[in-house]
């Protein structure tokens, strides 16, 4: 398959843009309830800070503006919420970590993606390649 080695920048891009956009509708629905509400009632400050950090996040990476760094605080992010959040220390011992099971596989992909996204940049459609390319 080496006829798409020279799309991979390209598809990285495409990969960035589309988690990001995905990943974005996670706070708009915390904060905005939109499309839907995801919890009803007010939020607690912790679910208040990652539904802004899911949305001005989310829109740096769509973006591709500071990729690595906001990539890098969102893969953290992301695995205190699959610890705090999908680990479920009720389950038993042999099935408490894994994601099928405590429902937390968005949260652990999400977490693996972003930190995919820290190490390789945002690729050839980002705004960090354009400004990185000026004189």
């Amino acid at each position: 398959m080496d006829f798409l080695a020279p799309q991979a920048s390209r598809v990285l891009s495409i990969l960035r843009i589309v988690a990001a956009l995905s990943f974005m509708t996670h706070g708009l629905m915390k904060i905005f309830h939109f499309p839907v509400p995801q919890i009803e009632g007010e939020l607690p400050p912790m679910l208040l800070v990652a539904g802004w950090l899911e949305i001005v996040g989310g829109g740096l990476l769509a973006l591709g503006l500071f990729t690595r760094p906001v990539a890098f605080i969102l893969s953290g992010m992301m695995a205190v919420a699959y610890c705090m959040a999908h680990w479920n220390f009720a389950l038993p011992p042999a099935a408490e970590f894994f994601p099928p099971v405590n429902k937390g596989e968005a949260a652990l992909l999400y977490c693996f993606l972003f930190l995919y996204l820290a190490c390789a940049g945002g690729g050839v459609w980002s705004i960090d390649t354009v400004v990185r390319k000026k004189p």
